[in-house]
C-alpha cells in the first residue's frame, strides 16, 4: 500500500523543524517531504504550480509564513504575497490535486479588544498589517479548496529558531535586571505541541474522520507575558530581576493585540487534541534547551 505524501513547508521555522523530529514516529503511515524556499519559494507565487506538476501530495501543511510583524507594516507587498497570495496560489493546486491543505495562522486576526476566548466562528479583526495578510490567507485557502483545515495558534516558541522563550533565556543570563510587558495576554504554544495536533488531526483524516473549516489550538492555560518571562526564570533557575511594564512603553509599529486568548473546544471535540498546559509544555522545552547547551 502507498502511503500517503505529506508536504510540509518552512522547514527551517519553528513549527517545520518540530514536525521534522516527529516523521519517525509517524513514517509507518505517511511519506514526508519537506521544503524551503529553495524548492518552493512563496516568495514567487507564480512558481508553485510548477512545484505541482511534479509533486502530488496527499497532505500540505503550509508552514512558511511571512511573521516580521513591524516589518509587515512597510513590506507590504512581500507580506501579501507570501501570506495570502501564495496560500491562495496552493490551495488551488491542493484542490486540483484532490489534496488536503493545513494552513496555520494566527491569533492576530482578532482585535484583542474583548476579554473573553475567541471561536473559530467570531469574526476577524486584525489590528496590524500582518495580522490582515493572514486573515486574506485564511480566506483564500478556504474559497479555493474545499478541503482546508486553518488552524490558528498563538504565541509560538521551540528550542529551534527566535523565539520569546529562548530571547528571555538569553537576556536573563546577560543582564541582572530586564522589563516584560504585563498587560498583554495570551496562551503561550509550544511548537511541538502544535505539530503533534496536526498530525494527530491527519491520523483522523486517514481513519475517516474528515472536517474542515477553521480551528484554534494553543497550550492550555490564560498567562502575560510577563508572568511568562517569570515561569521561564524560575524553570531555568536564573537570578534575573523581572520587571512589568505596560506595551505604552514599548512602542512598536504594529499595534498588537492586547488579549490573544483562543477557544480550543472545537479542536479538542472533533479530533480528540488534549492540549497540555503551558507550564508542561514550557518545562519540556527548556529541558531540551538545557540538554543540547
Amino acid at each position: 500500500m502507498v502511503k500517503p505524501l505529506v508536504v510540509i513547508t518552512g522547514k527551517s521555522g519553528q513549527l517545520g523543524w518540530e514536525l521534522q523530529q516527529l516523521v519517525k514516529e509517524y513514517s509507518g503511515h505517511f511519506n514526508f517531504l519537506f521544503t524551503a524556499r529553495e524548492e518552493l519559494d512563496l516568495g514567487n507565487p507564480s512558481s508553485i504550480p510548477q512545484f505541482f506538476e511534479k509533486i502530488k501530495p496527499a497532505y500540505f501543511i503550509n508552514c512558511a509564513a511571512y511573521t516580521a510583524v513591524d516589518k509587515a507594516e512597510t513590506e507590504k507587498e512581500s507580506a501579501y504575497a507570501i501570506n495570502a497570495e501564495a496560500v491562495g496560489v496552493i490551495a488551488r493546486c491542493c484542490a486540483d490535486a484532490n489534496a488536503v491543505l493545513v494552513q496555520v495562522s494566527t491569533d492576530y486576526v482578532f482585535n484583542g479588544n474583548e476579554p473573553s476566548p475567541r471561536k473559530p466562528t467570531d469574526a476577524a479583526d486584525p489590528v496590524n498589517y500582518y495580522g490582515y495578510t493572514k486573515w486574506m490567507g485564511e480566506k483564500l485557502a478556504l474559497e479555493n479548496n474545499p478541503q482546508t483545515l486553518v488552524i490558528r495558534t498563538s504565541w509560538v516558541y521551540s528550542e529551534h529558531g527566535h523565539n520569546f522563550v529562548k530571547t528571555m533565556l538569553r537576556l536573563m543570563r546577560e543582564r541582572e535586571e530586564i522589563k516584560v510587558v504585563n498587560d498583554q495576554v495570551g496562551s503561550p504554544t509550544y511548537a511541538a505541541s502544535l505539530a503533534e495536533a496536526i498530525l494527530t488531526v491527519l491520523m483522523a483524516f486517514e481513519n475517516g474522520n474528515r472536517q474542515y473549516g477553521v480551528f484554534h489550538f494553543s497550550n492550555a492555560g490564560v498567562i502575560s507575558w510577563y508572568d511568562f518571562a517569570l515561569a521561564i526564570r524560575d524553570m531555568a533557575q536564573l537570578s534575573c530581576c523581572v520587571l512589568p511594564q505596560p506595551s505604552s512603553a514599548y512602542p512598536t509599529p504594529a499595534k498588537r493585540p492586547f488579549y490573544s486568548v483562543m477557544d480550543t473546544t472545537a479542536m479538542q471535540e472533533i479530533f480528540s487534541v488534549k492540549p497540555v498546559a503551558w507550564q508542561t509544555a514550557l518545562q519540556e522545552c527548556i529541558n531540551k534547551i538545557k540538554a543540547a547547551d
